[in-house]
Protein backbone atom coordinates (compact mmCIF):
# COMPACT_ATOMS: atom_id res chain seq x y z
CA UNK A 1 0.00 0.00 0.00
CA UNK A 2 1.59 3.25 -1.16
CA UNK A 3 0.71 6.19 1.09
CA UNK A 4 0.71 9.79 -0.10
CA UNK A 5 0.39 12.91 2.02
CA UNK A 6 -1.58 15.97 0.95
CA UNK A 7 -0.41 18.84 3.11
CA UNK A 8 3.02 19.39 4.61
CA UNK A 9 2.51 21.09 7.94
CA UNK A 10 3.45 19.87 11.40
CA UNK A 11 1.18 16.82 11.31
CA UNK A 12 2.26 15.90 7.78
CA UNK A 13 5.94 16.04 8.72
CA UNK A 14 5.39 14.15 11.98
CA UNK A 15 3.10 11.35 10.83
CA UNK A 16 5.03 10.85 7.60
CA UNK A 17 8.37 10.53 9.40
CA UNK A 18 6.80 8.25 12.01
CA UNK A 19 5.28 5.87 9.45
CA UNK A 20 8.47 5.90 7.39
CA UNK A 21 10.52 4.80 10.40
CA UNK A 22 8.47 1.63 10.80
CA UNK A 23 7.54 0.63 7.25
CA UNK A 24 10.27 -2.05 7.08
CA UNK A 25 8.73 -4.15 9.86
CA UNK A 26 5.73 -4.92 7.62
CA UNK A 27 7.69 -6.20 4.61
CA UNK A 28 6.94 -9.88 5.32
CA UNK A 29 3.20 -9.33 5.73
CA UNK A 30 1.73 -8.30 2.39
CA UNK A 31 -1.73 -7.86 3.89
CA UNK A 32 -0.66 -4.78 5.89
CA UNK A 33 2.67 -3.71 4.37
CA UNK A 34 2.94 -0.08 3.28
CA UNK A 35 5.36 2.40 1.77
CA UNK A 36 5.32 6.16 2.33
CA UNK A 37 5.43 7.47 -1.24
CA UNK A 38 5.60 11.24 -0.83
CA UNK A 39 4.00 14.66 -0.51
CA UNK A 40 1.95 17.21 -2.38
CA UNK A 41 1.17 20.65 -0.97
CA UNK A 42 0.04 24.04 -2.23
CA UNK A 43 3.33 25.22 -0.78
CA UNK A 44 5.92 23.59 -3.01
CA UNK A 45 8.69 24.48 -0.60
CA UNK A 46 6.88 22.77 2.30
CA UNK A 47 6.27 19.63 0.22
CA UNK A 48 9.93 19.52 -0.82
CA UNK A 49 11.05 19.94 2.78
CA UNK A 50 8.67 17.23 3.99
CA UNK A 51 9.86 14.83 1.29
CA UNK A 52 13.48 15.48 2.25
CA UNK A 53 12.72 15.11 5.98
CA UNK A 54 11.00 11.75 5.43
CA UNK A 55 13.25 10.50 2.61
CA UNK A 56 10.26 10.25 0.26
CA UNK A 57 9.19 11.90 -3.01
CA UNK A 58 8.03 15.40 -3.77
CA UNK A 59 5.10 15.81 -6.18
CA UNK A 60 4.36 19.01 -8.06
CA UNK A 61 1.10 17.51 -9.34
CA UNK A 62 -1.71 16.32 -7.10
CA UNK A 63 -2.92 14.10 -9.92
CA UNK A 64 0.43 12.32 -10.12
CA UNK A 65 0.40 11.68 -6.36
CA UNK A 66 -3.11 10.21 -6.66
CA UNK A 67 -2.04 7.96 -9.54
CA UNK A 68 0.93 6.60 -7.60
CA UNK A 69 -0.79 6.01 -4.23
CA UNK A 70 -3.31 3.56 -2.80
CA UNK A 71 -3.98 5.64 0.31
CA UNK A 72 -4.07 9.42 0.73
CA UNK A 73 -3.70 11.13 4.10
CA UNK A 74 -4.94 14.73 4.22
CA UNK A 75 -2.83 16.59 6.77
CA UNK A 76 -4.30 19.99 6.00
CA UNK A 77 -6.17 22.38 8.35
CA UNK A 78 -9.72 21.25 9.19
CA UNK A 79 -11.22 24.07 7.16
CA UNK A 80 -9.50 22.82 4.01
CA UNK A 81 -10.39 19.12 4.19
CA UNK A 82 -13.73 19.39 2.41
CA UNK A 83 -12.23 21.51 -0.40
CA UNK A 84 -9.40 19.00 -0.92
CA UNK A 85 -11.93 16.16 -0.96
CA UNK A 86 -13.85 17.96 -3.72
CA UNK A 87 -10.61 18.35 -5.70
CA UNK A 88 -9.94 14.63 -5.39
CA UNK A 89 -13.48 13.79 -6.42
CA UNK A 90 -12.83 15.50 -9.78
CA UNK A 91 -10.23 12.85 -10.60
CA UNK A 92 -13.07 10.40 -11.15
CA UNK A 93 -11.89 6.85 -11.81
CA UNK A 94 -8.41 7.64 -10.50
CA UNK A 95 -9.96 7.59 -7.03
CA UNK A 96 -11.47 4.11 -7.44
CA UNK A 97 -10.84 1.94 -4.36
CA UNK A 98 -8.53 4.52 -2.77
CA UNK A 99 -8.24 4.85 0.99
CA UNK A 100 -8.66 8.50 1.94
CA UNK A 101 -8.00 9.72 5.47
CA UNK A 102 -7.76 12.91 7.46
CA UNK A 103 -6.25 13.53 10.89
CA UNK A 104 -8.78 15.98 12.33
CA UNK A 105 -9.92 15.43 15.89
CA UNK A 106 -13.35 17.01 15.50
CA UNK A 107 -14.33 15.99 11.96
CA UNK A 108 -15.51 12.49 11.12
CA UNK A 109 -15.10 10.43 7.95
CA UNK A 110 -18.56 11.70 6.97
CA UNK A 111 -16.81 14.58 5.23
CA UNK A 112 -15.85 12.07 2.50
CA UNK A 113 -19.43 10.82 2.08
CA UNK A 114 -19.71 12.14 -1.48
CA UNK A 115 -16.76 10.04 -2.64
CA UNK A 116 -18.59 6.81 -3.41
CA UNK A 117 -15.69 5.22 -5.25
CA UNK A 118 -13.25 5.45 -2.30
CA UNK A 119 -13.14 4.52 1.40
CA UNK A 120 -13.02 7.31 3.97
CA UNK A 121 -11.47 7.35 7.46
CA UNK A 122 -10.45 9.73 10.19
CA UNK A 123 -7.27 8.86 12.05
CA UNK A 124 -6.66 11.08 15.07
CA UNK A 125 -3.52 10.93 17.21
CA UNK A 126 -4.22 12.24 20.72
CA UNK A 127 -1.00 14.18 20.78
CA UNK A 128 0.13 17.80 20.74
CA UNK A 129 2.15 18.14 17.53
CA UNK A 130 4.06 21.35 18.18
CA UNK A 131 7.08 20.98 15.89
CA UNK A 132 7.61 19.87 12.31
CA UNK A 133 10.97 18.30 13.04
CA UNK A 134 10.85 17.25 16.70
CA UNK A 135 7.35 15.92 17.48
CA UNK A 136 7.91 12.58 15.72
CA UNK A 137 10.46 11.57 18.38
CA UNK A 138 7.82 10.78 21.02
CA UNK A 139 4.91 10.21 18.65
CA UNK A 140 4.93 6.46 19.32
CA UNK A 141 3.54 7.15 22.80
CA UNK A 142 0.27 8.63 21.55
CA UNK A 143 -3.14 6.96 21.57
CA UNK A 144 -4.80 6.69 18.14
CA UNK A 145 -8.53 6.79 17.42
CA UNK A 146 -9.93 5.61 14.09
CA UNK A 147 -13.35 5.64 12.51
CA UNK A 148 -14.62 5.07 9.01
CA UNK A 149 -15.58 2.46 6.43
CA UNK A 150 -15.56 -1.18 7.54
CA UNK A 151 -13.52 -2.45 4.58
CA UNK A 152 -10.04 -1.35 5.65
CA UNK A 153 -10.50 -0.27 9.25
CA UNK A 154 -8.98 -3.46 10.69
CA UNK A 155 -5.90 -3.07 8.50
CA UNK A 156 -5.41 0.55 9.55
CA UNK A 157 -5.85 -0.43 13.19
CA UNK A 158 -3.40 -3.32 12.82
CA UNK A 159 -0.73 -1.05 11.31
CA UNK A 160 -0.80 1.34 14.25
CA UNK A 161 -1.05 -1.43 16.84
CA UNK A 162 1.92 -3.24 15.31
CA UNK A 163 3.97 -0.04 15.50
CA UNK A 164 3.14 0.07 19.21
CA UNK A 165 0.19 2.42 19.58
CA UNK A 166 -2.89 1.92 21.69
CA UNK A 167 -5.80 2.17 19.27
CA UNK A 168 -9.55 2.67 19.71
CA UNK A 169 -12.13 2.38 16.93
CA UNK A 170 -14.94 4.87 17.60
CA UNK A 171 -18.22 5.84 15.97
CA UNK A 172 -18.41 8.81 13.63
CA UNK A 173 -21.38 10.00 15.71
CA UNK A 174 -19.14 10.35 18.78
CA UNK A 175 -16.31 12.20 17.06
CA UNK A 176 -17.09 15.75 18.19
CA UNK A 177 -17.81 14.78 21.80
CA UNK A 178 -14.69 12.59 21.88
CA UNK A 179 -12.59 15.49 20.64
CA UNK A 180 -14.01 17.80 23.30
CA UNK A 181 -12.85 15.28 25.91
CA UNK A 182 -9.31 15.48 24.57
CA UNK A 183 -9.50 19.28 24.60
CA UNK A 184 -10.34 19.24 28.32
CA UNK A 185 -7.14 17.33 29.07
CA UNK A 186 -5.02 19.41 26.71
CA UNK A 187 -5.96 22.92 25.60
CA UNK A 188 -8.19 23.76 28.55
CA UNK A 189 -5.40 22.81 30.95
CA UNK A 190 -3.36 25.55 29.32
CA UNK A 191 -6.15 27.99 30.09
CA UNK A 192 -6.29 26.86 33.73
CA UNK A 193 -2.55 27.25 34.07
CA UNK A 194 -2.78 30.76 32.67
CA UNK A 195 -5.48 31.63 35.21
CA UNK A 196 -3.23 30.30 37.97
CA UNK A 197 -0.27 32.44 36.87
CA UNK A 198 -2.53 35.47 36.49
CA UNK A 199 -3.71 35.09 40.10
CA UNK A 200 -0.14 34.76 41.37
CA UNK A 201 0.78 37.85 39.33
CA UNK A 202 -1.94 39.74 41.22
CA UNK A 203 -0.06 38.75 44.38
CA UNK A 204 3.23 40.19 43.14
CA UNK A 205 4.77 37.15 41.44
CA UNK A 206 6.80 37.63 38.28
CA UNK A 207 6.20 35.19 35.41
CA UNK A 208 9.43 33.39 36.28
CA UNK A 209 8.52 33.13 39.97
CA UNK A 210 5.02 31.86 39.16
CA UNK A 211 6.41 29.14 36.90
CA UNK A 212 8.98 28.12 39.51
CA UNK A 213 6.26 27.89 42.13
CA UNK A 214 3.72 26.02 40.02
CA UNK A 215 5.90 23.61 38.02
CA UNK A 216 6.39 20.94 40.75
CA UNK A 217 2.77 21.26 41.87
CA UNK A 218 1.46 20.94 38.32
CA UNK A 219 3.70 18.06 37.25
CA UNK A 220 3.47 16.01 40.45
CA UNK A 221 -0.30 16.29 40.52
CA UNK A 222 -0.55 15.16 36.88
CA UNK A 223 1.69 12.18 37.62
CA UNK A 224 -0.44 11.30 40.64
CA UNK A 225 -3.65 11.37 38.58
CA UNK A 226 -2.22 8.82 36.14
CA UNK A 227 -0.63 6.66 38.84
CA UNK A 228 -3.56 6.50 41.25
CA UNK A 229 -6.64 7.97 39.54
CA UNK A 230 -8.55 11.21 40.19
CA UNK A 231 -10.01 10.13 43.53
CA UNK A 232 -6.67 9.24 45.10
CA UNK A 233 -4.95 12.25 43.54
CA UNK A 234 -7.48 14.74 44.88
CA UNK A 235 -6.28 16.89 47.78
CA UNK A 236 -7.06 20.41 48.94
CA UNK A 237 -9.92 22.26 50.60
CA UNK A 238 -12.76 20.67 48.61
CA UNK A 239 -11.48 17.14 49.27
CA UNK A 240 -11.29 17.75 53.02
CA UNK A 241 -14.55 19.71 52.96
CA UNK A 242 -12.89 22.86 54.29
CA UNK A 243 -15.88 25.19 53.98
CA UNK A 244 -14.06 28.13 55.59
CA UNK A 245 -11.19 28.09 53.05
CA UNK A 246 -13.47 27.58 50.05
CA UNK A 247 -15.63 30.50 51.23
CA UNK A 248 -12.54 32.71 51.45
CA UNK A 249 -11.50 31.69 47.93
CA UNK A 250 -14.95 32.60 46.62
CA UNK A 251 -14.75 36.01 48.33
CA UNK A 252 -11.26 36.68 46.98
CA UNK A 253 -12.01 35.88 43.34
CA UNK A 254 -14.18 37.61 40.77
CA UNK A 255 -15.14 37.49 37.11
CA UNK A 256 -13.92 34.57 35.00
CA UNK A 257 -11.61 33.34 37.75
CA UNK A 258 -14.53 32.96 40.16
CA UNK A 259 -16.76 31.36 37.53
CA UNK A 260 -14.14 28.75 36.64
CA UNK A 261 -13.29 28.12 40.30
CA UNK A 262 -16.93 27.40 41.18
CA UNK A 263 -17.56 25.24 38.13
CA UNK A 264 -14.55 23.00 38.60
CA UNK A 265 -14.92 22.86 42.36
CA UNK A 266 -18.44 21.46 41.92
CA UNK A 267 -16.86 18.66 39.87
CA UNK A 268 -14.33 18.11 42.64
CA UNK A 269 -17.22 17.71 45.10
CA UNK A 270 -18.45 14.77 43.00
CA UNK A 271 -15.02 13.16 43.13
CA UNK A 272 -14.66 13.81 46.87
CA UNK A 273 -18.08 12.25 47.57
CA UNK A 274 -16.94 9.06 45.84
CA UNK A 275 -13.63 9.07 47.67
CA UNK A 276 -15.31 9.41 51.05
CA UNK A 277 -18.53 7.50 50.31
CA UNK A 278 -17.95 5.23 53.31
CA UNK A 279 -17.84 8.17 55.73
CA UNK A 280 -20.71 9.96 57.46
CA UNK A 281 -19.85 13.50 56.37
CA UNK A 282 -21.83 13.64 53.12
CA UNK A 283 -24.05 16.44 54.42
CA UNK A 284 -21.00 18.69 54.59
CA UNK A 285 -20.61 18.44 50.84
CA UNK A 286 -24.17 19.76 50.44
CA UNK A 287 -23.14 22.81 52.47
CA UNK A 288 -20.08 23.20 50.25
CA UNK A 289 -22.20 23.07 47.09
CA UNK A 290 -24.38 25.91 48.40
CA UNK A 291 -21.27 28.12 48.50
CA UNK A 292 -20.24 27.02 44.99
CA UNK A 293 -23.61 27.55 43.29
Amino acid sequence: MKIGFIGAGKMGFTLGRHLKLYEDIFEKDESISYHVEGYYSQSKESARNAAEFTDTNYYESLEELVKNCDALILTVPDGQIEAVARMLQKFGNLMNDKIICHTSGALSSQIFSGMDNSYGYSIHPIYAVSSKTESYKNFKECFITIEGHDKYIDIIRCIFETIGHNVKVISKHDKVKYHSGAVFASNLIVGLYEISTDILAQCGFSVEEANLALKPLFKNNADRVFEAGPENALTGPVERCDIVTVSKHVDALEGTELEVYKLLSRKLVEIARRKHSHEDNQDKYNDLLEILN
